[in-house]
């Protein structure tokens, strides 16, 4: 995508000249005059976003654009890379006169040079320039409210229908199967019936699934067995086989209903009923499914599976309008008009319906805009929704498009954590930055908009009423990847052929999303420099020795973006990747080791280390001037001294961009470490609390909390082990005065802490406080 790739470079350039000046030094020149060009291009693609793809002539200006982009990125990030090796290696005095550096770096300025002049041809050849540039944008609202899918029209009647089959008297266990083409409303429909207040008395035992075309038969298992008992996390551990004698175990005395949401295959239910007991006590499973050969051969009730209509004419106006106008808005007779003919023209597909309103509420409401969208929603057949989803594509303003489409990189119906999907995106230099609004802030504000255009679904929400999860749907998962590999935007792997058989078809993409085999891809021993983002979402778990690691470091070697939860490093990947900005790994290393300190670019840093309790931080975070946001899954145990905590006398280094620090070791809580974060706004704190609350010389750990004045979340979890926190020697007995906690706090959690009730009181005083947790 041209607009996020000259953009990214934009800002990566103004980094280097402002910040790294010394690893250019020798083409700061061309750097510079690269940098103007660039913002040339950038008006220029900004401004054609929407109209392009009308337009072919401009459509393939844009592409050697996005081409030439990649070529200049490539050939700085190389020369960045090397110039930063040879620093080290030599010391930054002697690196010029090493007569191989020399001569590298005046082939790249001879590159650089070519692909300036490239770049301005494209620029200076492009039609009706004047046209573009005059044209203004439409201004969109950055506050946007969210829309609550569970409220769209026209399912009323269809629910009491389910809920009636599913209250049935019978006490065999039934099946009932909804079947509909995608989009027409399957899963709102069974959202309905699950949300039922009646279904939730009668089934006291419920679970909701979803299972999707692809599915891994223990996952689906696992998330049964643990919405309907306690069992411990370790069953995640168990075979297929133990897992589904055991669901059938704690199914076999209960009422329960089952909702198991888009099944493909007839072979996919033969597999999943094996689990669900016939216990004669009326309890049911209600699945949905696209195929009615799947329906009906699940479908064990005396009626034929439940065939979801489409909305009528009048229906689907009312849902258009639901959607468009808020209550107590008026809508004028000329747009009812239109907006019944566009309506129709969706014919009576909901999630077409919802889509198509989702451009409407951000236009203008003026008769000549809605006409725009009525010409241009053909006559669509069900099998033709594509259309209308490709045209709210279309309708996005440039700065969410790249946004939109990065929900494709993960596997359909995954459910994505908002968390890491804002990190992400702000490593990948989709979020602009704006003066007095933070990135994070902005990019949920991007999400909150891309929700409110009914392209992205909510899936749980946190305490605080803001999104913790989403996931967009399955038509719209396949739009995206369909539109980022026409853009180059990224590719999915999921055979082993792709990888290896299809490498130079790699070559173009800038990310790389694998669902299998990621060990094999790894191995494969290809050049990928050209990719910035290594995604692996495998649901087998792959351990790399130190030799595929070298590898890895070796073939990706330019990578700003690394999330690879499934894969265990036995050590952490070189540090010489210097362009990291995210990474997010597993492993069974328990130090983050001082190499580390070299990846200057980077932003967040997520460490699950497994088999240990603390992970020794000998990584000198205060250098990583970029870092916003550290997670370890274990206490992190920073050095109680640093060499370079002061130089000369002066004050300690301070880190200004780091708001997240969890988990941390309550050893580590000391003045010493936490006055370098100023800026501070959640903090993690796990491991034996009683050290927070020590008492030297008149002052305790606790008060080093205190001072963080910008903190607003604040996890506090006593962990004793092996001792019982209920020792006297691990015990926590109090906590801290109401008026030591920060002063912006929001949110607080409490876990093991075994206090008495007693202390409830200190927690009432705390008047700022929205959030209370007490595990």
């Amino acid at each position: 995508m041209a607009e996020a790739a000259v953009e990214f470079l934009l800002n990566n350039l103004k980094q280097l000249l402002a910040y790294n000046a010394d690893l250019i030094s020798s083409i700061k020149a061309h750097v510079e005059s690269m940098y103007s060009d660039l913002g040339l291009l950038n008006t220029f693609v900004k401004g054609t976003s929407e109209r392009r793809s009308n337009d072919s002539v401009v459509e393939e200006l844009v592409r050697q654009i996005r081409i030439e982009v990649y070529k200049a990125e490539d050939i700085i990030d190389k020369y960045v890379s090397e110039a930063y090796t040879q620093k080290t290696r030599v010391g930054a005095a002697e690196v010029i006169n090493v007569p191989d550096y020399l001569v590298k770096l005046r082939h790249v300025g001879r590159k650089i040079q070519d692909i300036r002049k490239h770049m301005k041809e494209i620029y200076d050849n492009k039609p009706f320039a004047n046209d573009f540039f005059s044209r203004t944008e439409e201004t969109i609202p950055r506050s946007l409210p969210c829309v609550d899918e569970e409220n769209v029209f026209g399912f009323e009647k269809e629910a009491k229908k389910v809920v009636g089959c599913l209250k049935a008297e019978t006490k065999e266990l039934e099946v009932i199967s909804v079947m509909g083409m995608g989009g027409v409303g399957k899963t709102t429909l069974a959202k309905k019936v699950y949300n039922d207040e009646d279904i939730q008395c009668n089934f006291p035992v419920r679970s909701w699934v979803y299972v999707s075309q692809v599915f891994n038969l223990k996952e689906v298992f696992l998330s049964i067995l643990y919405d309907v008992t306690q069992v411990s996390r370790d069953a995640s551990q168990w075979s297929v086989d133990t897992l589904a004698k055991e669901l059938n175990r704690q199914l076999n005395d209960e009422t329960y209903l089952i909702v198991l949401d888009d099944i493909w295959t007839k072979h996919a239910w033969d597999e999943l009923k094996m689990a669900f007991p016939s216990n004669e006590n009326g309890s049911r499973i209600l699945i949905t499914s696209r195929n009615k050969d799947v329906a009906i051969h699940a479908n064990t009730s005396l009626g034929d599976p439940y065939q979801l209509r489409f909305l009528t004419d009048a229906e689907s106006w009312e849902l258009l309008k639901k959607k468009v106008f808020p209550k107590g808005t008026r809508c004028s007779r000329e747009l009812e008009n239109l907006g019944k003919q566009i309506a129709r023209k969706c014919y009576g597909l909901p999630l077409a319906i919802v889509v198509i309103a989702g451009i409407l509420k951000k236009m203008d409401k003026a008769p000549s805009s809605w006409e725009k969208v009525e010409k241009n929603v053909t006559t669509i057949e069900p099998k033709q929704c594509m259309e209308v989803l490709e045209l709210s594509y279309k309708h996005l303003p440039y700065h969410l498009k790249a946004c939109f489409l990065h929900f494709g990189v993960f596997p359909e119906d995954f459910e994505i954590p908002v968390r890491k999907l804002i990190h992400m995106w702000v490593a990948e230099g989709f979020i602009q930055p704006t003066r007095n609004t933070s990135l994070e802030e902005i990019a949920e504000e991007n999400l909150l908009d891309l929700v409110d255009r009914n392209l992205v679904l909510i899936e749980q929400r946190r305490a605080n009423g803001g999104i913790k999860t989403c996931r967009i749907h399955g038509m719209l998962h396949d739009m995206c990847v369909k539109k980022a590999e026409e853009e180059n935007f990224f590719k999915e792997i999921k055979s082993l052929e792709q990888c290896i058989y299809k490498a130079v078809d790699l070559n173009v993409f800038r990310r790389v999303s694998v669902y299998s085999l990621a060990s094999d891809c790894i191995s494969s021993k290809h050049d990928y420099s050209h990719v910035r983002s290594f995604l692996c979402y495998g649901r087998e778990k792959t351990v790399l020795n130190p030799s595929q690691i070298k590898c890895f470091s070796e073939s990706f070697n330019l990578l700003r973006v690394l999330d690879a939860a499934p894969i265990t490093f036995a050590m952490f990947p070189s540090a010489k990747l210097i362009h990291l900005r995210y990474i997010a790994l597993s492993g069974t290393f328990n130090v983050l080791p001082e190499a580390v300190s070299n990846l200057w670019n980077l932003q967040t840093l997520i460490v699950n280390t497994t088999n240990c309790r603390n992970i020794e931080v000998k990584t000198d975070i205060w250098k990583l001037l970029q870092l916003r946001h550290v997670y370890t899954s274990a206490a992190s145990v920073f050095p109680t001294s640093s060499s370079s905590s002061r130089k000369g006398g002066k004050d300690p280094l301070v880190n200004q961009n780091l708001i997240t620090m969890s988990k941390v070791s309550p050893d580590s809580c000391t003045d010493e470490i936490l006055v370098r974060t100023p800026n501070l706004q959640k903090l993690g704190v796990c491991g034996k609390l009683a050290l927070l609350m020590e008492m030297k010389n008149g002052k305790c750990k606790f008060d080093n909390i205190t001072g963080l004045r910008r903190l607003d979340k604040l996890k506090l979890v006593n962990y004793t082990y092996p001792i019982s926190p209920f020792n006297v020697n691990a015990k926590l007995h109090a906590l801290p005065n109401s008026l030591k906690f920060p002063p912006m706090l929001k949110k607080l959690t409490l876990s093991d802490t075994v206090l008495k009730w007693e202390q409830i009181s200190v927690l009432g005083k705390l008047h700022g406080l929205e959030v209370l947790k007490l595990g």
